[in-house]
């Protein structure tokens, strides 16, 4: 399942830390702090379960959606390059 997750935690290793978690799921990265990818239900809870016990004490929040391949195929994007 097609699934974008977006993040904003203050604290920079924490922060850094769910990035990697990110990648270690497979997510690409899309901005600083979103990522996107295809998760099983079951990792997805999973990476949360991890990302929740990251983050601790500490302030943030993180919000994953699901997104089915109609609504994804049809978004909007610009992408531009550096020259």
């Amino acid at each position: 399942m097609r699934v974008l997750l977006v993040y904003d935690i203050p604290h920079d290793a924490t922060r850094a830390k769910v990035a990697d978690f990110c990648l270690d799921y497979g997510l690409d990265r899309i901005q600083y702090s979103a990522f996107t990818g295809d998760l099983a239900r079951a990792h997805q809870e999973e990476l949360m379960l991890r990302i929740g016990d990251r983050l601790g004490d500490r302030p943030g929040k993180v919000q994953l959606f699901a997104i089915c391949e109609k609504d994804w195929r049809q978004r909007l994007e610009i992408i531009q390059e550096e020259t």
